[in-house]
């Protein structure tokens, strides 16, 4: 419209009463496209706003192009800058923007303020991927979600489209970028606030504040301006299983500093610790010895706790729970809630513990078995367990003794012998020996026979000679039976006083031979034999007889001798 009518003025200039100089200032002057002019507003019609901006040119901004503010205020007759992008569009209208002229002017003034590490104002107005929109009064930025506040925040409706400080922390006018932060505010102000209430806070002293979050190893007090951690284990003298059974969210609480790093900023608080601590006069109260009932509160794998009175409860380990049931978990023994007997074993005030024993109020079965029951005493029982050392046997009171492989027989195979016993067979022992603080008590079976080897070794003493009968010939000696029961081996080395007749192929099975017993081993049930030891026996009598080496006479000479004289005597026996 303006350059049809400059284009139309120059054509005929005197058809306005305008000079050619004054026609050629008006063109000359005329708005610059891509400058901030200045305009007025004509007439707001529905969602656009018509702006004179001089020169006879007018133009047309949609409402939305408005900062929300603005949007409430502007009238007709107001003066506003606006960005010319063309003097005449297609519509013969001025392209004007109030959006582009707001970002020119806010652009210069955020660099100014960016610069002096300023705060500005501004406006969150929507959502984008990751963040937030913000109007900074004409420049758009984006607000990253983690910038939000210093807690993520779940519903952010409450902060949007009012007026709020941001910090500017990144500026890029090339790529028309600009990043602000909420939180960055939020903690310069808690830092101040902070240090503020840390400057009162001291180790000891008592303080209010606001139960703000629970979890369930404490709960997080807001102090006002920093937060401290009340543990589970401060929250009462009895013990909780959650700190929700004492404290809601929201609550007014008073609490006790019990500890306070000031490098670290971290605060150890203790509600406990308002009252006297039940453990001072526990010694007097809980005496070691005694007998007291109580609940139990928690319940372990090594035991199980029990509250004798509010805030003070003891430890059942498993060992003191029962005298007999054992290897079994503690809940197969009490339950939750359960009331219970127990014995004070040991008191620690201060390191608040407290030992208790639930066996100990009943007789100790172990100690009245040896009482009643001595070694040698023969027991009926019944077969609980059949393991690869023996048998487990259960005995009266509960009580259970062990029966070892080697006290089953007399018979070496025991190993065999034990795959006749089975579980839940009732069985007869002998009491072998019993340890009442081991709680162990020895049986045997085979004690309650006598040992068949004893009889053979005794008519098997050392020095006896023995006839017995060869049942068996190898390279190594000969083997032997000296009952049906006993047999022997008797070396190559032993088979003869001379070395060229130590031959056992001189032997066959069946032959009846003369032996020496040299030796007896009970641990081994073994009798040991010599042929050797027997012919150099019989050698020393025949000398100390007949006469010596010394006196010429042969060994044959002697022995022929000998033999003559044994056989006159036999004869004249039988006479």
């Amino acid at each position: 419209m303006a350059k049809q009518r400059i284009i139309k003025e120059l054509e005929n200039p005197f058809s306005t009463g305008e000079s050619f100089e004054e026609i050629f200032n008006s063109v000359s002057n005329s708005p610059k496209e891509g400058s901030v002019i200045k305009g007025t507003i004509l007439n707001i019609e529905r969602d656009n706003v018509i702006v004179d901006i001089g020169f006879k040119a007018e133009g047309r901004i949609p409402l939305r192009d408005f900062p929300i503010v603005e949007q409430q205020k502007i009238k007709s007759g107001d003066v506003i800058e606006v960005f010319l992008d063309r003097v005449e569009n297609s519509r013969s209208e001025a392209s004007i923007s109030r959006e582009k002229a707001l970002r020119e002017e806010a652009w210069d003034r955020l660099e100014k303020v960016h610069a002096k590490g300023e705060n500005v104002d501004g406006i969150i107005f929507g959502h984008v991927k990751g963040g937030f929109t913000v109007d900074l009064a004409g420049a758009i930025a984006f607000l990253p979600g983690s910038q939000v506040d210093v807690r993520p925040v779940k519903d952010i409706s409450p902060l949007m489209n009012i007026s709020q400080p941001f910090q500017i922390l990144k500026m890029d006018k090339i790529r028309g970028n600009i990043v602000v932060s909420r939180r960055a505010i939020l903690e310069e102000e808690r830092s101040a606030e902070r240090a503020d209430a840390l400057s009162n806070i001291e180790n000891g002293s008592i303080i209010e504040g606001v139960v703000k979050n629970i979890t369930d190893y404490g709960a997080f007090i807001d102090l006002g301006a920093i937060d401290g951690l009340l543990h589970v284990t401060d929250i009462s003298w009895k013990r909780i299983n959650h700190p929700s059974e004492i404290l809601t969210l929201g609550e007014t609480i008073k609490v006790k500093v019990i500890n306070f790093d000031s490098e670290k900023q971290r605060i150890s608080l203790g509600l406990k610790q308002l009252e006297d601590s039940p453990w001072e006069k526990i010694e007097k109260q809980c005496v070691v010895g005694e007998k007291y009932k109580g609940h139990v509160t928690n319940i372990t794998e090594y035991g199980a706790f029990v509250e004798l009175q509010p805030g003070i409860e003891g430890l059942v380990h498993v060992s003191e729970m029962s005298w007999t049931r054992k290897n079994l978990h503690p809940s197969k023994m009490v339950s939750t809630s359960q009331e219970v007997e127990v014995v004070v074993l040991s008191v620690d005030p201060e390191k608040h513990r407290l030992s208790l024993g639930m066996k100990q109020c009943e007789a100790n079965p172990w100690v009245e078995f040896e009482n009643n029951n001595k070694p040698g005493a023969v027991l009926e029982g019944k077969i609980k367990s059949v393991t690869e050392f023996g048998l487990f046997v259960g005995l009266l009171g509960q009580v259970d003794g062990l029966v070892h492989i080697s006290d089953l027989s007399w018979d070496k195979n025991n190993s065999e012998v034990i795959k006749n016993y089975k579980r839940g067979d009732d069985i007869t022992v002998k009491v072998l020996e019993v340890d009442h603080e081991k709680e162990r008590i020895g049986l045997g079976v085979k004690q309650l026979s006598n040992d068949p080897f004893s009889e053979i070794l005794d008519s098997c003493k050392k020095g006896d000679v023995k006839t017995v009968v060869v049942s068996g010939v190898n390279d190594s000696g000969i083997e032997v039976e000296i009952t049906e029961d006993l047999k022997s081996f008797i070396k190559k080395g032993d088979i003869s006083r001379d070395r060229i007749e130590c031959r056992p192929d001189r032997f066959s099975v069946g032959d009846r031979i003369d032996a020496k017993v040299i030796g007896v081993d009970n641990d081994s049930r073994q009798v040991k034999l010599s042929i050797k030891a027997l012919e150099v026996d019989e050698q020393k009598k025949a000398i100390e007889q007949f006469g010596s080496a010394d006196s010429g006479a042969s060994l044959g000479g002697i022995l022929g001798v000998a033999l003559d004289s044994a056989k006159k005597e036999a004869e004249e026996g039988k006479k």
